[in-house]
């Protein structure tokens, strides 16, 4: 049988259109979890489902699940990502992977095809953590990772909870959680990180995703005269905070690798220019492929925290925002998945992700991996985040066939 081909123009144009929801003057997107450029969005993509004649799903926790009948009552395979975005984010990022999903559905109902196994793409909630966290809250509640009432519970910065925001934009839905029955995973995703641009390749075949550790630090000084108060006698947050930044930017150098470290938010107050500051509230995010490794940079960083603060006469304190081991990918699954970029042709390398996916939290139930195109210039969480068209169809056509390869197999030839 003569594999179908998947219509780039139509992926392009899908891309473009979702893009619309939310969008940002002068390019990209800000479609924050929940909000109403979020229910919009969700709302284009179930749209989208019905008229490709899938069966929809909606769970306690908001995420969707449309499935695409098959020829015989077995576990689906699964596709997907989310669609929510960070505030300044681009066209791409799990939406991608969510449209490719949709875009293998389309080409497979245009030629009259179905599969042994249903497919199923779903499109899960608050991935990206900008409003709630933690992050990927969606698939790890699906898979039974956090409790559906925890993950209720959570409040943003204003103090409105997920399970009123679910409520109000009407997708709380009552579809079960935490018992998944899938056959396998795979999402199709921008690399989000310059390897693939730089080598010159065209397809990442992935092969896990490094571990994560966000936690928010609040140190308390005080605040006083930044005229009249000696050096020696300041008890100064913000200098606190600097010192740790500084820190994690040394010890991703000193452990080389693929230690990562990042101080990426950072909160002052008073927060006025001729007043030394009484708090400081900032965030470290440690990344490592190594689990052990990452262990070890998380306690070098809360020594030094405390170092730092005890030196300046100061109070920290700390909160873990989110913590995620690194997860590697079935192997059966990533062979397949470099099967089928060989067949087509592509040029390609095994990688590990740098970001975290809700592939890692599907992996905890069933076979997963990942497919990555090309991100222009590395660039994402960015309006000018960008991937070629080319590559987009590209990775698309890679899904497509390993969607097939998986969903037709006979049950007994892949022990997935």
């Amino acid at each position: 049988m003569t594999t179908p081909q998947i219509n780039g123009q139509r992926l392009l144009d899908s891309l473009q259109a979702l893009g619309q929801i939310g969008a940002l003057p002068g390019g990209g997107v800000n479609r924050l979890a929940l909000t109403d450029a979020d229910r919009a969005g969700r709302d284009w993509v179930v749209a989208r489902m019905r008229e490709l004649g899938m069966h929809i799903h909606i769970d306690a926790i908001g995420n969707i699940v449309g499935i695409f009948s098959s020829t015989e009552d077995l576990p689906p395979v699964m596709v997907g990502s989310h669609i929510d975005t960070v505030r300044t984010g681009g066209l791409y990022d799990g939406n991608y992977g969510v449209l490719a999903g949709l875009e293998v559905i389309a080409t497979l109902r245009e030629a009259g095809l179905q599969t042994r196994r249903p497919l199923a793409v779903a499109v899960f909630t608050n991935e990206e953590g900008a409003r709630f966290q933690p992050d990927m809250m969606g698939s790890l509640v699906y898979v039974g990772g956090l409790p559906l009432q925890d993950a209720l519970a959570t409040c943003d910065a204003d103090g409105v909870s997920v399970q009123a925001e679910l409520q109000r934009i009407g997708y709380q839905g009552t579809a079960p959680v935490c018992a998944p029955q899938m056959d396998s995973y795979v999402e199709l995703h921008i690399e989000q990180g310059p390897v693939l641009e730089q080598m010159g390749l065209q397809i990442g075949v992935v092969e896990g995703v490094q571990g994560i550790s966000w936690t928010e630090f609040t140190v308390e000084g005080q605040s006083n005269h930044a005229g009249t108060t000696p050096m020696a006698l300041r008890h100064d947050a913000a200098l606190v905070a600097a010192q740790v930044a500084v820190f994690v930017r040394e010890l991703s150098a000193r452990m080389g690798g693929r230690q990562l470290a990042t101080v990426g938010a950072v909160r002052l107050s008073p927060n006025l220019v001729n007043v030394i500051a009484q708090k400081a509230v900032f965030t470290v995010d440690l990344r490592n492929t190594d689990g052990v490794a990452l262990a070890q940079a998380e306690r070098d960083l809360h020594a030094y925290a405390q170092q730092a603060a005890q030196a300046e006469g100061a109070r920290i304190t700390h909160r873990t925002l989110a913590r995620f081991e690194p997860v590697a990918f079935d192997p059966l699954l990533v062979n397949l998945v470099e099967q089928q970029t060989q067949a087509l042709g592509a040029s390609y390398q095994r990688m590990p992700s740098g970001a975290g996916h809700d592939a890692q939290m599907l992996a905890r139930v069933c076979p997963s991996a990942m497919i990555f195109v090309p991100s222009a210039g590395g660039l994402s969480h960015n309006v000018r985040e960008h991937t070629e068209p080319v590559d987009l169809q590209r990775g698309a056509q890679v899904l497509l066939q390993v969607v097939l390869a998986l969903a037709n197999r006979p049950t007994e030839l892949i022990p997935l």
